[in-house]
């Protein structure tokens, strides 16, 4: 595995799961973070609330294991030579594809990624960022019952490989080249990965919004694959690559509520002078979320979901290693696939 081109960012061999049951050293320094944070909670009004960023990537809790291994044949990134030639390509899929063929591609649920082709050797690169343990394991937590806090699964990182799978991408999806750059906007490009990469740990899957009508409040932004795309076009387009002139859409998952209340982190919330009313709530809304259910349990769960969501309006959302509360509004959820221009440089330059 490689994300990069620096291999102090790879993820520590993984042992099997349930090997540890400690914390690792990082998270008791994000749980300081988080209480920090809480102390001054009360008064924060920012929305959206801005998506925390950390000094360093922690090492992989042994714990938290994935089905299909994350970035198996990653690479270093190269360093183009200055005055290369470098075309720049767009690339969607639907989420999953190796398993359910184009079936999420009928919902328009889409996973995005860039590629690059080096005109001087001729060489492809496929360039894309998304869950270390799949999208389950981030969305929602694992309760176990010898801790008393939900426990999270929940990394997101940058995977870079030689190569682009044509036949992938096209046959449900896109590939299309959209802008080129030179050897030297490459390499600039690779090394604000790499920061973007080291502070950027964690993937949220939730938009949360007031309402689905333009211009309505968002309370918080998901930081996904396609947020990771458009971050590196904006970064390209900074550096000067002129993007071509065409319509990119990008799948959203919404939650919508009224303004959402914090609730605290872990420590102050399941800690020993926590609030154990609200502990319970919390772990009694996550537990029909739980994996590797029957299909009896699943149906039960999707029942006890309904009920908390839609009939009862709550959702409680875990951001920054934070707790906040969501009164849910209609129409609750919605997946959008939603057109978001490609930057225009000019536009780009003057908002620095």
């Amino acid at each position: 595995m490689a994300r990069t081109g620096d291999t102090s960012l790879r993820p520590r061999r993984q042992r099997r799961a349930g090997a540890s049951l400690g914390r690792a050293p990082w998270f008791w320094a994000l749980a300081l973070l988080g209480q920090a944070a809480a102390a001054g909670a009360p008064s924060r009004r920012q929305w959206p609330v801005p998506y925390r960023r950390f000094s360093f990537r922690p090492a992989p809790d042994p714990y938290c294991q994935a089905k299909y291994t994350f970035c198996p044949t990653g690479s270093p990134v190269p360093v183009m030579k200055g005055d290369d030639v470098i075309e720049v390509f767009r690339l969607q899929a639907p989420v999953w594809e190796f398993k359910y063929g184009d079936l999420l591609g009928h919902l328009k649920i889409m996973h995005d990624a860039i590629g690059f082709k080096s005109t001087l050797t001729g060489k492809n690169y496929t360039m894309e960022w998304y869950e270390l343990f799949q999208l389950g394991n981030c969305t929602f937590p694992h309760l176990r019952p010898e801790m008393n806090a939900p426990f999270w699964c929940n990394q997101g990182a940058a995977c870079f490989f030689e190569g682009i799978d044509d036949g992938h991408w096209k046959e449900n999806g896109t590939l299309v080249q959209v802008a080129t750059i030179s050897g030297n906007m490459f390499n600039k490009m690779a090394q604000w990965v790499k920061q973007d990469n080291e502070t950027g740990i964690y993937y949220e899957t939730w938009t949360v919004q007031a309402s689905p009508e333009k211009g309505a409040e968002i309370w918080f932004e998901s930081y996904d694959c396609s947020k990771f795309v458009l971050r590196t076009y904006k970064k390209l387009a900074e550096l000067g690559a002129e993007f071509k002139k065409i319509q990119t859409n990008y799948t959203r998952i919404f939650l919508y509520s009224g303004e959402p209340t914090f609730l605290g982190n872990e420590t102050s919330v399941f800690g020993p002078t926590g609030n154990e009313t609200l502990a319970l709530a919390i772990k009694k809304f996550y537990y029909p979320f739980k994996p590797h259910l029957s299909t009896k349990e699943f149906l039960l769960s999707l029942l006890k979901i309904f009920d908390a969501v839609i009939v009862h309006r709550q959702f409680y959302l875990f951001y920054n290693f934070e707790y906040w509360f969501l009164p849910m509004k209609f129409p609750f959820i919605q997946i959008t696939y939603e057109e978001i221009p490609l930057p225009n440089r000019t536009n780009t330059i003057s908002g620095l």
